[in-house]
């Protein structure tokens, strides 16, 4: 089992018990250069926000786009977006990636600016 299989198999497994507890989802998905976050209904068919470091509010923050202050401007996007949508509570999906670096910053940044988890 390789690196990328080991990801979406934890992935998978997460996304399932978020999908029985009914709530909305915060989902991250991380590359080498660009972090992207979007807030999903429950059964995941409508995205309620979205942001990521290609988004002009973002880079006009940012001098790196694939740094932990990207990150957490990102984090703080969403969660302000997802409070404009009426969405305070969230589970976080970290699409089988460890919770640390970019992926921690960015959920400590939504925490801070209005999201529970």
């Amino acid at each position: 089992m390789n690196k990328k299989s080991s990801r979406i198999r934890r992935a998978t497994k997460t996304r399932c018990r978020i999908k029985d507890s009914g709530s909305a989802r915060l989902s991250v998905h991380r590359s080498p250069r660009h972090i992207y976050a979007q807030v999903t209904t429950a059964d995941g068919s409508k995205v309620l926000a979205s942001a990521s470091t290609l988004s002009n509010e973002v880079k006009s923050n940012v001098v790196n786009a694939g740094n932990i202050d990207a990150a957490s401007v990102v984090g703080k996007v969403i969660a302000e977006r997802s409070v404009e949508a009426g969405v305070t509570k969230v589970a976080f999906d970290r699409s089988g990636y460890k919770y640390h670096g970019r992926v921690k910053a960015l959920a400590e940044a939504a925490r801070e600016n209005g999201l529970e988890f």
